[in-house]
């Protein structure tokens, strides 16, 4: 099945003279292929034979999603019986053939007798392969679940969310989405004159840059006066420039000049660097300085105001943690609605934390536990393919089928197919990662809980949450709990090697029964995403927005974390 991109979408709907609303309906149906198995054509004929029913029926996101509940949830239920039936005349033949022959009809998709196009777009998609009738004799939809209200609502917010797009990457290969900032229109796409440029003209282009970036310098350090820094002053005053050198040679400490902008007279003047303790300077650098020039010929530099960045890259994260389904229901309605979040939102990286509560031992089902949570994990590789983001699954001691220790040893799925794999991390619980140059601490164990059950204090304030994030930060320990709580079965041996902090780190998610949070403790940003379920209702997950490799002035750290938000699911 070749990718459906909403390029290819709109070249079909081009060739039927479809027209949409706009750019988010091509993302919606892009969804729709994704979760259908669908070819952008099929896509497109399916929509025109069920507008033309309508009478002028316009595309838009609410008549595809009417046209999702009608039409595809028809193509789900013939595939249903397509594959029943095609099993049942298997196993038919099956019966009149010895078991050699009828495994050897099942082995014969090999590369070089491919499997057809036609059965290739019959691959189960995730809500299929999730079907609660497949491996269990009665399961019912949860009447709550899927009447929860307030859908996709933002309930925490964190940093500089305000005009913050959450959304990653469109192309699963190129890492982070790529996009012209000012758009095309204002932007070099075409050719030009050149070699005819004045000197006036690039003169003029030098001054509009100190201009502009001295606006910024001045707001970011809340300079309240600038002064012509080749004028004499007896008191220590702030001046914005350009830094040159006074010759054609190499710029060094004793050949640096500030070229001031046209609003501070325009005039070059000598830079004394000696009192500075640390710069980084280069010849057409924006700064600003504070110092005296005392006789009006040389300024003497006593602090650089100069926010230099390294290349800068962001990406976006999204964090969810088990349950992921309802209690009340086997259906796996919370999962397919994530895997849709991550399909729609493309994340470069998803953390999955307690994995566990796929089922409760309570149910009814007719395979193993391992067997129906390698089905889970194989559905959301499987249908977050087209997005390419990596997944990380940490395990939880409330697995029925992992071990039942902490710290926890990494899931083993020998199923995952190697082009899986590449996709996928398996970590322990608990455990440090280093994501894009990121340190990100993660654990499934309710330490908030267990803590604050424990916990006495007098004078403090009456933020619980902090006080116990910081003692966890303090403690250097993922559990520094003494003596753990009964649920937990501790050994304390790899406790020491693999259970406390090597360092702060960046991000610590620590999911918890307690109400959802972001908060930044001590420099470390805590997020406590909540349960994708609770009980027989919709819960939270969350998502970051992270830079890597930004830094600011010298001597102060830079926060990865941009912005951070819990949404209900």
């Amino acid at each position: 099945m070749d990718q459906v991109t909403a390029e290819s979408l709109k070249e079909e709907m081009e060739m039927f003279s479809v027209s949409y609303e706009d750019d988010a309906v091509l993302d919606k149906m892009v969804e729709q292929c994704i979760c259908n198995r669908l070819e952008a054509n099929e896509m497109v004929n399916e929509w025109v034979a069920f507008s033309s029913t309508k009478k002028g029926l316009k595309l838009t996101i609410n008549t595809l999603q009417q046209f999702e509940h009608e039409v595809m949830k028809t193509l789900q239920d013939d595939f249903l019986i397509f594959s029943d039936s095609e099993e049942e005349e298997e196993d038919l033949l099956d019966s009149y053939s010895t078991p050699a022959k009828g495994s050897q009809k099942r082995a014969l998709t090999t590369p070089e007798h491919p499997r057809s196009k036609r059965s290739a777009a019959l691959l189960p998609s995730p809500s299929l392969l999730l079907s609660p009738a497949s491996f269990s004799p009665s399961a019912t939809p949860s009447q709550k679940y899927s009447q929860r209200g307030a859908k996709g609502e933002v309930v925490v917010t964190f940093g500089a969310v305000q005009g913050t797009r959450w959304v990653g990457r469109k192309d699963p290969g190129a890492g982070v989405q790529v996009e012209l900032l000012e758009g095309p229109e204002n932007s070099l796409c075409c050719s030009y004159k050149f070699m005819f440029q004045r000197l006036r003209d690039v003169h003029n282009v030098l001054a509009e840059k100190i201009e502009d970036l001295g606006k910024s310098l001045i707001s970011h350090f809340k300079i309240e006066e600038l002064s012509c820094a080749s004028l004499p002053a007896q008191d220590t005053i702030s001046v914005l420039g350009q830094v040159c050198c006074d010759g054609n040679g190499k710029l060094n400490a004793k050949s640096v000049l500030l070229e001031a902008g046209p609003d501070q007279g325009g005039q070059q003047v000598p830079v004394d660097l000696s009192e500075l303790k640390e710069y980084s300077l280069f010849p057409g650098q924006v700064v600003v300085m504070e110092g005296m020039n005392a006789t009006g010929e040389r300024f003497v530099a006593s602090k650089l105001y100069d926010v230099s960045y390294k290349f800068v890259r962001e990406s976006l994260v999204l964090v969810a943690c088990g349950p992921y389904m309802p209690s009340d229901s086997l259906t796996f309605d919370p999962l397919l609605d994530l895997i849709s979040v991550i399909v729609r939102d493309r994340p470069d990286v998803c953390l999955l934390n307690r994995c566990d509560s796929f089922l409760s031992q309570k149910a009814e089902v007719t395979e193993t536990f391992e067997a129906i949570f390698s089905r889970c994990i194989e559905s959301i590789v499987d249908g977050t393919r087209s997005v390419g983001c990596h997944l990380v699954f940490v395990p939880s001691q409330r697995d029925i089928h992992h071990h039942f220790i902490y710290p926890q040893p990494p899931f083993t799925l020998p199923s995952l197919r190697k082009e899986q794999i590449q996709r996928v991390t398996l970590v322990s619980d608990p455990c440090t990662l280093l994501i894009n140059g990121v340190t990100f601490g993660l654990t499934s164990t309710d330490i908030l809980f267990h803590i604050s059950a424990e916990e006495i204090s007098s004078g403090t304030g009456s933020d619980r949450f902090s006080r116990i994030l910081k003692h966890m930060l303090t403690q250097r320990s993922y559990y520094p709990l003494y003596p753990p709580v009964e649920e937990v079965n501790m050994d304390y041996e790899k406790f020491q090697s693999f259970g406390q902090m090597p360092l702060t780190p960046d991000v610590l998610i620590i999911p918890s029964e307690l109400r959802y949070f972001v908060k930044d403790v001590v420099g470390c940003v805590c997020v406590n995403p909540g349960r994708l379920t609770k009980g027989q209702v919709g819960g939270t997950y969350s998502r970051m927005l992270l830079q890597h490799g930004a830094s600011s002035e010298v001597g102060q750290r830079v926060s990865p974390c941009l912005a951070a938000q819990v949404v209900k699911i």
